[in-house]
Order: C-alpha cells, then sequence, then structure tokens
C-alpha cells in the first residue's frame, strides 16, 4: 500500500506524554473468531492489558421492537426466531406469554405442558452452544463437538413438532401451532437419557484442563450487590449470589401450583447458585442448569394431559384449528377475520408486560394497546442488551486474551441488542 511521505500508519498514541507508554487502541471484532461477526468492541490498551472498553451493540439491523406494532400478535412471531437464534422456541413462547397476559388468557392444561417441555429443551438447546463455544474459544474443540451433537437432537426434536429445524414460530395465542406427533415424548425420554453422560464428558474435557481453568478461574469477576445493580439476570446474576429466578419468584405455565386447575403442584426443580462472579462460576452454572431441566422435563414428559392445545376461540382471541378452517365454512370465516381483515384481535385497551426465564435470563415484552389488532407500542427487555452493559467493567484491568473468555461466558445473541 503506498503511503504519502509523512504520514504516520502506527497505532495511535494516546498518552505520549507518559514515558514509555504504550497505550494504543484496537478494534476487537466484527470480523474475528470470538465476536462471531456481530459484535464489535473498540478496546484502550497499555501493552496488552485492558484500560477501557467501549462495546458496540450488534450488526444485524433487525429493527424487532418496530416490527412489533406493525405485525399482530401471531404474525410477530416469526421475528422472535431472529432474536434469539440459538434458542428460539424460548423467545416464542416470551412473546406470546405476554400476549396472554394482555388478553387475560389462560391456556389449556395441555398446552402448559407442551410449552415447559419445549421451554426447557430451549435451554438445555441454548447453554450446550454456549458452554461448547465458550471453551472453543479457549481453545477447546473437542468440549465443543460435544454439545453441538447433543443441540443436533433437540433440532430432530423441534423438527417433528413444528416442521422447522431453526426458525420454528410455534406457539399462537392461547395455544400453538399444532398438538405433537405421535411417539414426540419417547424422542424425547431417549434424548434424556443421553444427556447426562455427554454432561459428564464435558465436566471431565474442562473441568479439571488446567488452560480452561487458569483462563477462566478469577476472570471477569462481577460481586453480588453489583450484579444487582447493573440489572443482571439469568446464569450471569446467579454465579455472583443473586437468587433470582422468574420460574421461582414469578411463575408461570407448570412452575406454579395448580398450573392444571386440579390442583396439581409446580414442577420441583433447584435454581443453581454460585459466589465466585467469575467466568468459572458462570459455567458452572449453566452446567448444572441443564441437569435441572432435564429434572424437569422428567417429571413432566409421562404426564402429559389429555385435550386440546389451543384455547376454545371465544371472542374471536385465537385462531381456529387448521381442521376446522378447511373442513367448515364456520372455521373459514373466522380464520379470513382474523388474519385478512381488522377485525381479527380485540385485545383490550390498556398496558400489559409479561416475562419468561430463558437461558440468559429475564426476557420480558411491554405492551401498550389501544384496542387494534397491532400494538400501539411495542418493547422488548432483552437479556442479552441488558447484561452485555457491563461489559467494559468486567474486561477493565484483564488482559487481551482475557477479553474472549469474558465475552463467550455473557452469551450476548447480537441479535438482541439491535433496536
Amino acid at each position: 500500500m503506498a503511503v504519502e511521505p509523512g504520514v504516520d500508519i502506527r497505532p495511535t498514541t494516546l498518552a505520549p506524554e507518559e514515558p514509555g507508554g504504550d497505550r494504543w487502541t484496537l478494534n476487537f471484532g466484527p470480523q474475528h473468531p470470538a465476536t462471531h461477526t456481530t459484535l464489535r468492541l473498540v478496546l484502550e490498551l497499555d501493552g496488552e492489558r485492558v484500560l477501557s472498553c467501549v462495546p458496540h451493540i450488534g450488526y444485524l439491523h433487525s429493527g424487532f421492537e418496530k416490527l412489533g406494532e406493525h405485525l399482530d400478535y401471531n404474525q410477530y412471531v416469526v421475528v422472535t426466531d431472529r432474536m434469539n437464534y440459538i434458542s428460539p422456541m424460548a423467545n416464542n413462547i416470551a412473546w406470546h406469554h405476554a400476549a396472554e397476559v394482555l388478553f387475560n388468557i389462560e391456556l389449556t392444561p395441555r398446552c402448559k405442558v407442551i410449552r415447559t417441555i419445549i421451554a426447557e429443551l430451549a435451554r438445555i438447546q441454548d447453554h450446550l452452544l454456549c458452554v461448547g463455544t465458550a471453551a472453543l474459544d479457549l481453545g477447546a474443540f473437542t468440549a465443543f463437538l460435544y454439545g453441538f451433537a447433543e443441540r443436533e437432537e433437540i433440532y430432530d426434536i423441534f423438527e417433528d413438532i413444528c416442521g422447522a429445524r431453526f426458525t420454528t414460530s410455534y406457539t399462537r395465542v392461547g395455544g400453538l401451532m399444532q398438538d405433537m406427533p405421535d411417539g414426540w415424548p419417547e424422542k424425547i425420554k431417549k434424548f434424556c437419557k443421553k444427556v447426562p453422560s455427554t454432561l459428564d464428558d464435558m465436566v471431565s474435557l474442562l473441568n479439571r484442563n488446567r488452560i480452561f481453568v487458569e483462563r477462566t478461574k478469577g476472570v471477569g469477576h462481577i460481586g453480588h450487590d453489583d450484579a444487582i445493580n447493573w440489572g443482571l439476570t439469568g446464569p450471569l446474576a446467579r454465579a455472583s449470589g443473586v437468587r433470582r429466578d422468574l420460574r421461582k419468584d414469578e411463575p408461570y405455565l407448570c412452575y406454579k401450583d395448580n398450573w392444571d386447575g386440579q390442583g396439581s403442584s409446580a414442577v420441583q426443580f433447584k435454581v443453581p447458585m454460585a459466589s465466585g462472579g467469575d467466568v468459572y462460576s458462570r459455567y458452572l452454572v449453566r452446567l448444572e442448569e441443564m441437569r435441572q431441566s432435564l429434572a424437569i422435563i422428567d417429571q413432566l414428559i409421562d404426564n402429559i394431559p389429555s385435550g386440546p392445545v389451543n384455547v376454545l376461540p371465544n371472542d374471536k382471541k385465537t385462531l381456529p384449528s387448521k381442521d376446522e378452517v378447511y373442513f367448515s365454512i364456520e372455521g373459514l370465516i373466522h380464520h379470513f377475520e382474523q388474519v385478512m381483515t381488522n377485525r381479527g384481535f380485540t385485545p383490550p385497551i390498556g398496558e400489559a408486560y409479561g416475562a419468561t426465564e430463558t437461558a440468559n435470563g429475564e426476557l420480558g415484552f411491554y405492551f401498550a394497546s389501544d384496542g387494534g389488532r397491532c400494538a400501539y407500542r411495542a418493547r422488548c427487555r432483552p437479556p442479552s442488551f441488558i447484561n452485555y452493559q457491563c461489559f467494559p467493567k468486567l474486561v477493565e484491568g484483564h488482559q487481551l486474551s482475557d477479553v474472549v473468555a469474558i465475552l463467550g461466558s455473557l452469551n450476548v445473541i447480537a441479535a438482541e441488542l439491535d433496536r
């Protein structure tokens, strides 16, 4: 490259007055293996020590909040798939959970059980990739392969129930796109028997790996009070000793007592906690959360109630079943009014907020409704966006190589960052 005489192409010196100073600015990503082409960090370095960090949010440009004001409460589910493409089923459930709070809809027992099962499968799906890629970024390739092999099994399970592996779009207001197919519970039980041995293999590969442990223990520490002040949720908060899990604190679906209206108790599970507040603690919390998810699925998979998966279309708040649409004129008219005209959804005028506990923490949606078929205002509380804001604090004073480990422990999904 030709350079004009007198042009200095060396890294910018930020503090030339300091004798022996070696401060310079480094763009970390988006074209970097650890940022997965969607994040950019502007680091101020003194040698290889991070002095400050300015994180830039994602480059996917989804604009998902504004889309929520132009698509109705069923159409928008396809956007939630793109927000967190690592565990899209969890996002489907969160969006329609908030919509059902607004519509004041009580789900059928069968729908609650199926949603709970797929929510926990999505949590395992997300954690497997987080642990696997976090290890991969530090050079541990085999653990990534073990985790990704089990994710493929979950993709198969989701494909069986909704016809799609990646962008599921499975939930609907008041229910689901369709009921589960024959043999689906048996496939899940077979999968759940395999996963514990895979988790044990990952533990054997990583927990006693000197390189992995030394690059994660004591790195990226955040204390209990700071985690609360930064608004952290999910494994990040629980790894710092913050005991908060919406499945316990604000229960929904089968996580609350009397979920079927017949006195059934909530599913039993423990909330994994740690006090280290570092990268290693977050890794341990995620490992244990996967085991607890398996325990939840085990309690439900043999006790799926009979009955419909969708509530009755009272006040035309929910879509009719496909059988009604295809084989009855009333169902066809009902479907036409909901999908093709403005006489479809009739939500109450007001505000509503609903949140669920996803793999990364609290995922919530807020609606302001004017009674129209689309939300007048739709806003999202994505856990990745909230958790990402503490990144400059976590990397300050660490080495450049620690940035990779800390970023992997946050499990930032860039599509949740774009406004």
